[in-house]
């Protein structure tokens, strides 16, 4: 039987993953150093990895999969616990008056929020989704500014320097800001780290910044902090929550709003 001979494209991505489970992380540079290819390659190698092989890509490089919350598709999360994301919306209506400037990140709950926005009138929405602005366009009694970036189709969100300069020049009076998973020890978090570093510009040019998130947030891990708790004023969520996260959140000293 004759004997299966891997490509040198083979080769090389073995051993990018077989540094991978040595060291947990990699960079392009780093790729281009051992494995003497060039910057175009070790990129190509790694989305091809990320497809095949579950990598997980950031800026610059790749990291081992850890078993955190996986990136998951705007449409696929949508539909899931559709019905909390809704209390989640109205009950952060109560948080919102004529004449505030609000900024609204990217997410299933936070475009639930924009949804029930329509029928409000004086308010000012700051947003980095595209999605949501769309969904704002024709509201006549909200102004929407739109902080431009680099689109991720999984969020809709808008990110990189072209952001950052943007967010610089802002003031933002409330920012409810969409996570992907919420410690008490590691604080909120997000699968993306372009997003998570857009998040916490975001939280500095804000008076006061929210967590809105369903239960099943509370109590996991994502890839990358976005904020630790003491940098929220409060966070607001569905009833379902456990009532001991709910209480080392109060301990932390966070408003709690719990939607019915």
């Amino acid at each position: 039987m004759k004997q299966l001979t891997l490509s040198k494209g083979d080769r090389r991505r073995n051993e990018i993953l077989s540094m991978l489970r040595k060291h947990g992380k990699i960079t392009v540079q780093e790729i281009v150093e051992r494995l003497h290819c060039s910057e175009a390659t070790a990129r190509r190698d790694l989305d091809l990895l990320e497809k095949s092989a579950g990598i997980i890509r950031t800026i610059g490089g790749a990291i081992a999969d850890t078993g955190a919350v996986r990136d998951t598709p705007f449409a696929e999360k949508q539909g899931t616990l559709r019905k909390e994301k809704e209390a989640i919306a109205r009950a952060v209506m109560g948080l919102i008056s004529e004449g505030d400037v609000i900024c609204l990140s990217g997410g299933t709950t936070t475009f639930m929020i924009a949804k029930e926005l329509k029928t409000r009138t004086g308010i000012t929405v700051v947003t980095n989704a595209v999605n949501i602005a769309m969904e704002l366009a024709d509201s006549e009694g909200v102004q929407v500014v739109v902080i431009g970036g680099v689109m991720r189709s999984n969020s809709y969100e808008l990110s990189g320097p072209l952001a950052e300069r943007m967010i610089e020049s802002l003031h933002i009076g409330k920012t409810f800001l969409g996570i992907d998973g919420l410690s008490i020890e590691e604080g909120i978090m997000t699968y993306s780290e372009s997003e998570a570093h857009t998040a916490r510009m975001i939280i500095a040019r804000s008076r006061q910044t929210f967590a809105v998130f369903d239960h099943s947030k509370a109590g996991k891990t994502s890839l990358f902090s976005m904020a630790p708790l003491k940098e929220l004023t409060g966070v607001v969520t569905d009833r379902s929550i456990d009532p001991a996260i709910a209480k080392r959140l109060r301990e932390e000293g966070l408003e709690v709003h719990i939607a019915e």
